[in-house]
């Protein structure tokens, strides 16, 4: 087992959750609510998961400036210099750029697991030890190693991993990356045995991914490598020169592109809580397929819809079908769940005819 105190973890937490909308807003993102009324947001109980291996203090949450004090109020244990705060959104490169080189200053041995804010575990115990193993993998060679979750459907909306050889225990060599494909093909990657739902989950030694994204994204690597890391100086360095990198995913930046790209497979209950769709597809549902969440419901020839109301309210449904009905504060959306690509839409028309009253 590898030294604890080498162990390091990054939490993502900036995103602005636009496809939750109305319930996730852009100053309170879904990372900050509990969706399920646990008494836990979704960063915190990311937060409580990976503590069980990883010190406190290891645990570095990068978010938009906007949210530092959010993460401090939901993360009191946190001092606020593990809270990197990001002057722009510039996807997860950049972030995680900063997060290594930062975490390098720290500790030049550290092995990182670097997880989203917004995914929901249910088989926890089988997923801290496939993190424990892939930590210890890491710290013994350069590679790169992500989560591959074993696809129980043909799921478009995650990117696909392709196995190659086996290397150890659920431990294969990638051989390709694919990202969300139409219905056709994930049926057919599915059915292969051969392609896992890539979780945006990953591990590495901090000296194996600033090699590789030295080696790969040089545009970041132009604007971030510095020696101010870990001085007085940083945030100041970071606040001029973060905006300026390339807006580009780890995925496609990094680990489409290097030959040293692991996956560790399992099943872990795992879901990217990203749309009303996959909330849908987790909560219990009554004899006629509706979820409510939240609120009180009378329904009415009514299947397979999704009602999430303030707590206190009721809703009356008559005759709907495959529907989100969201209220949250001053926005009510009335939708078909499964055209989750509009609601973006709706979101940026609500932004140009009222600006942010309603984001």
């Amino acid at each position: 087992m590898i030294d604890n105190k080498n162990n390091y973890c990054v939490i993502m937490s900036g995103g602005v959750g636009s496809r939750f909308w109305p319930y996730s807003r852009k100053n309170l993102p879904k990372q900050f609510l509990d969706f399920f009324g646990t008494g836990r947001s979704l960063l915190q109980q990311t937060f409580d998961r990976f503590n069980n291996l990883v010190p406190a203090e290891n645990i570095l949450i990068v978010t938009n400036e906007l949210y530092a004090n959010l993460v401090q109020q939901q993360l009191p244990q946190v001092h606020p210099q593990q809270i990197l705060l990001e002057p722009s959104r510039r996807n997860t490169a950049p972030c995680i750029a900063w997060a290594s080189y930062h975490i390098r200053a720290l500790n030049p041995n550290a092995n990182i697991v670097v997880a989203p804010s917004d995914h929901l575990i249910l088989k926890e115990d089988e997923f801290l030890s496939a993190i424990e193993k892939g930590l210890e993998f890491v710290a013994k060679a350069d590679k790169l190693l992500t989560l591959g979750i074993k696809p129980n459907r043909p799921e478009t909306g995650y990117g696909y991993i392709q196995i190659a050889e086996k290397e150890g225990d659920n431990l294969y060599k990638v051989k390709t990356f694919t990202e969300k494909p139409e219905l056709e093909l994930a049926k057919v990657f599915v059915a292969s045995g051969e392609f896992y739902w890539n979780s945006g989950l990953f591990m590495w030694n901090v000296n194996s991914i600033i090699k590789a994204i030295e080696e790969h994204l040089p545009d970041v690597v132009l604007n971030l490598r510095s020696n101010v890391y870990g001085t007085p100086a940083e945030m100041e360095f970071i606040n001029d020169h973060f905006p300026a990198c390339t807006n580009v995913s780890i995925d496609f930046g990094v680990m489409e592109k290097a030959d040293n790209v692991f996956v560790s497979l399992g099943d872990f209950g795992w879901s990217d809580l990203g749309t009303w769709g996959s909330l849908y597809d987790l909560s219990s549902k009554d004899e006629n397929g509706n979820v409510t969440l939240k609120c009180q419901t009378q329904l009415y020839d009514s299947q397979d819809n999704i009602i999430v109301l303030p707590s206190g309210k009721l809703a009356v449904v008559a005759g709907m079908k495959g529907y989100l009905i969201a209220e949250s504060d001053n926005v009510l959306l009335i939708c078909p769940k499964d055209e989750e690509g509009a609601i973006r839409n709706y979101v940026m028309d609500a932004q140009m005819k009222y600006e942010d009253k309603y984001i």
